[in-house]
């Protein structure tokens, strides 16, 4: 019998079902027989948000737990834990088995400006930890200012610390950017200045003038998008200049 796993999608909420990788000659084992050697994901997977998809239901091994996305262990472990691609499954290096389920994700990795896994220059979990409490943020040994971020660790320039801050980077990268996939360059995930304008908004002033805070933006807002039109070019933060610029 092929032992299915339910899984829930993280953005769209729909209910997935998905057959578990096939290990050619391999038995499922269950999670009990992994503890052995993983005892550090084993601790803190079942309050995973994977983990937490356990079901009472859910009695066979290879339903859920570690083997729906590794596949069956029984060669695995009687290698004893050699030939790591040869007799398990390993997501890290093949993001097809997290796309089995995340179908919303997979879709947004095919957008033109995405970050790069499907290419295999990246891989999910070097941004996401999927055994542990929080799979939205892969826990590092960085004094990240930016709450509930880890995107600091490639892109260390844009998350430093700025004499003049921009507040929406308090609110997270993700304010702005679309961390898997957008149809926008930069990954933005509304294009020119409109995504300024959801923050800044604008109002009209006598006589046509258009106003964004208390500056009179009528001919500015017609030279591009804020950033591009020399006004506000330093967008993650400014040293040297309150209207961030370089």
């Amino acid at each position: 019998m092929t032992a299915l796993a339910l899984w829930i999608s993280c953005s769209t909420l729909t209910p997935t079902a998905s057959v578990p990788p096939p290990v050619e000659g391999a038995k499922f084992v269950g999670n009990a027989a992994c503890a052995d050697c993983h005892s550090d994901h084993l601790k803190k997977f079942p309050t995973s948000a994977h983990g937490r998809f356990h079901s009472a239901t859910m009695k066979m091994a290879g339903e859920t737990g570690c083997e729906s996305c590794h596949g069956p262990g029984s060669k695995h472990i009687a290698s004893g834990g050699q030939g790591l691609e040869k007799f398990i499954v390993n997501p890290k290096s093949d993001p097809q088995t997290c796309f089995q389920c995340h179908l919303q994700t997979h879709g947004e990795f095919r957008m033109p400006y995405h970050h790069f896994v499907p290419e295999g220059k990246m891989s999910c979990v070097d941004c996401h930890d999927p055994h542990g409490n929080n799979i939205h943020q892969k826990p590092r040994n960085l004094a990240l200012h930016l709450q509930g971020e880890n995107c600091s660790a490639c892109h260390q320039e844009q998350a430093r610390r700025f004499v003049f801050e921009h507040e929406a980077m308090r609110e997270g990268c993700t304010t702005c950017h679309s961390p898997h996939g957008s149809i926008n360059q930069k990954m933005l995930t509304t294009r020119d200045a409109n995504l300024c304008l959801k923050c800044h908004a604008q109002r009209q002033g006598a006589g046509g003038t258009l106003f964004i805070g208390n500056i009179d933006h009528s001919a500015r807002i017609s030279l591009g998008s804020c950033w591009t039109s020399g006004c506000h070019s330093a967008v993650h933060g400014s040293n040297v200049d309150h209207r961030l610029r370089f």
